[in-house]
């Protein structure tokens, strides 16, 4: 007997499918394997870039099922038919098509689509929209007043220097970190002239663009003028080199730019495009992606999201951040600029419980009023930290498609501010992964003791992030585990104590938060089951004898 598949249509599908039989409509096919899978294929080499397999045999994180891509005998099977293939994931094994009625029924009847889903494109459409990533986002050619940088800094910052010096990031650029050897995805909706403007002379002079690609019109050069200039003035908060007038946070990392986001509209696939460009980012071995995008509202309203969505686990979208991090990219993402009514909230992906979501404040401090707040629907902390996003430095092209050296509002461009500067942080602890990264940084800011869901744990503090660390520390020497741990810790040495020592766990604020004195024979391992009290975070650890020191790092979940 034939084996019957169970095919899920929506009920949008059910309600405009006879409206739309001469027509084509756009799903979403889910697949119930990867097919036939053989042997070779399952070689990461096959699918990875060396730098991203490196990326996963550093932070530990084991190749599977979700690396493989799908299958090219289904994607044959189903482009047979006359559908349109849109957009594919390997992450959650689906494809997005448009096809008419007969070629969905055709593509029911195989035997490996288990799921099939309508993105309904016949609601009733909303008037006068505007995306909600750039929503009461501006720019200007007013240039603020320059505070001059220290003689001592190695940039010239120009009218860059106060969202610099309010995360007190040169001082990583001064210590020699500037992005060198770390690969940023930037995922956006054009990059108009960042092929030809000066102030990234150097990124093109130093092979630092790695490449391009666009997602929502395979094919296009992201470049052109007909596209958007969003991204460009992104890549300028990292990447612009231009001594006296702006330097951006991370002048010296390596780039790819995505294009996912088509401006001119908002429907939802383009929050599966997104989810393409992040599975190209981790296949090509970005170790951050800066996401200045966000998602809530589309022109059709049948499709738009509700604050319940907003819980970390219900769009594609934050699915798909969620999925990068897992794969151990330190994804970067925009708040959004709804926080001065209607909406308030963040939008997806930045509700993802493991996205670095950034807020905006103003040049001395103070929330901007567009920055959206949390909590997440399922009372989680969001915006994750905050930097400048009144009247940030940027260039952006004026309506004459002229390069302009100016100001933005928007958290569009305090995404990119952080995602560079903690790119130069990583990049000096090149052994912590992309969750301690976080972690290192929350601790940091001047919110950390009482987070809040305005601006999160507030605004960090690089230097002093990067002097903990500094702490010389023979981590070498003590292994701890379970790392993370939950309420027990295991100390395991490598030769033999005894005697008195003491044990001391110290926040990264350099405050002691556990303290004990212990009188033991000779042991080589010892553990600690009242530290179930502590917060979430990263931790250091002292074990000290009448000879030794022995120290390490420690997570608690």
């Amino acid at each position: 007997m034939k084996k019957t598949i169970l095919i899920l249509f929506s009920f949008f599908f059910i309600t405009s499918l006879f409206a739309q039989e001469a027509g084509f409509a756009t799903y979403v096919l889910h697949f119930k394997d990867k097919g036939e899978v053989k042997a070779g294929s399952l070689n990461p080499s096959n699918y990875l870039t060396s730098k991203a397999v490196e990326r996963r045999l550093k932070q530990k994180i084991s190749f599977d099922q979700a690396d493989i891509p799908v299958s090219d005998q289904y994607i044959k099977a189903i482009s047979k038919t006359g559908a349109h293939i849109l957009a594919r994931s390997r992450w959650f094994n689906t494809v997005v098509i448009e096809a008419n009625f007969d070629m969905i029924n055709e593509i029911s009847a195989l035997p490996y689509v288990s799921e099939i889903q309508t993105i309904p494109n016949n609601g009733k459409k909303q008037s006068s929209f505007i995306k909600p990533a750039f929503k009461n986002e501006t720019v200007n050619p007013r240039l603020p007043e320059i505070t001059k940088n220290a003689a001592s800094d190695l940039y010239n910052y120009g009218i860059a220097f106060n969202q610099i010096n309010q995360l007190k990031g040169q001082y990583l650029h001064n210590m020699g970190y500037s992005g060198q050897g770390m690969l940023i995805a930037v995922i956006d909706g054009g990059f108009n002239s960042v092929d030809k403007m000066p102030c990234f002379d150097s990124l093109r002079a130093n092979n630092q663009i790695k490449g391009t690609r666009d997602f929502a019109q395979p094919g296009n050069n992201v470049y052109a003028t007909s596209m958007a200039s969003h991204g460009t003035s992104v890549l300028s908060c990292m990447g612009a080199n231009s001594s006296g007038q702006m330097i951006g946070t991370a002048p010296k990392a390596d780039y790819w730019l995505l294009r996912s986001e088509v401006v001119a509209t908002e429907s939802i696939i383009e929050e599966y495009y997104w989810v393409s460009a992040a599975e190209f980012a981790d296949s090509i071995g970005a170790d951050l992606i800066n996401s200045s995008l966000g998602y809530t509202t589309f022109d059709d309203i049948a499709t738009n999201h509700t604050y319940a969505d907003m819980d970390g686990n219900t769009t594609i979208v934050t699915k798909g951040a969620d999925k990068a991090a897992e794969k151990g990219i330190l994804v970067v993402n925009s708040a959004g600029n709804s926080g001065g009514g209607g909406w308030w909230y963040i939008s997806a992906p930045a509700d993802g419980d493991s996205v670095f979501t950034i807020g905006a404040v103003t040049a001395i401090g103070i929330r901007s009023d567009f920055s959206s707040v949390g909590p997440t629907s399922d009372e989680r902390i969001k915006p994750t930290v905050a930097a400048q996003g009144s009247n940030t430095a940027i260039y952006y092209l004026n309506n004459q498609n002229v390069p302009t050296l100016g100001t933005g509002n928007g958290t569009s461009f305090s995404s990119p501010v952080m995602c560079g500067i903690t790119a130069c942080l990583w990049q000096a602890f090149p052994d912590l992964n992309n969750m301690q990264i976080i972690e290192l940084i929350k601790a940091s800011a001047n919110q950390a003791n009482e987070p809040d869901s305005l601006l999160g744990w507030g605004i960090p503090d690089f230097l002093a992030a990067t002097s903990t660390l500094l702490i010389p520390t023979k981590e070498d020497a003590l292994d701890a585990f379970p790392n993370p741990f939950v309420g027990t810790l295991t100390l395991v040495f490598p030769v033999s104590i005894q005697g008195e020592f003491s044990i001391q766990i110290i926040n990264l604020q350099g405050k002691v938060v556990y303290s004990r004195q212990r009188d033991e024979g000779s042991i080589r391992s010892i553990q600690i089951n009242d530290i179930g009290y502590l917060a979430s975070g990263m931790y250091l650890i002292k074990v000290s004898d009448q000879s030794v020191i022995y120290s390490g790092k420690i997570i608690k979940k």
